[in-house]
């Protein structure tokens, strides 16, 4: 499979795949007699399993370790498990800064009147803190 059908079948830019393939994420592509790259079943496998613990937000780094452990037949499922529970703790604690972003915003957009006026408690908030 050439990469502009990787890229359809996986869903991520051909830009990507090459990254990934610069980065070692993936071994690299065999070249046809074209020059052009051409990734086979188990290079699939791993984009797609790259791709989706990139969505649950884990670093390239982390999810290439994770995809290292998932091919390692003596993994244990305690250090998935341990990298797993430190991504949701950073997850968590994001989710309190939006949600803590969110509040603030509300109270200031709430008191802007969005009038012709000067006066703005959106641009007070951000000079004043």
């Amino acid at each position: 499979m050439n990469i502009a059908d990787a890229a359809k079948h996986t869903g991520l830019s051909s830009k990507t795949i090459r990254y990934y393939e610069q980065q070692q994420i993936i071994p690299p592509a065999k070249r046809g007699e074209n020059g052009y790259r051409q990734y086979d079943k188990e290079q699939l496998e791993r984009l797609l399993f790259i791709k989706r613990a990139r969505a649950l937000g884990f670093s390239l780094s982390d999810s290439h370790e994770l995809l290292l452990i998932s091919q390692d037949p003596e993994r244990t499922s305690a250090a998935v498990k341990q990298k797993a529970e430190r991504h949701l703790h950073t997850v968590n604690q994001q989710i309190e800064q939006l949600q803590n972003m969110r509040d603030v915003l509300e109270g200031v957009v709430g008191q802007c009147l969005g009038d012709d006026q000067a006066y703005c408690p959106i641009l007070d908030k951000l000079t004043q803190g």
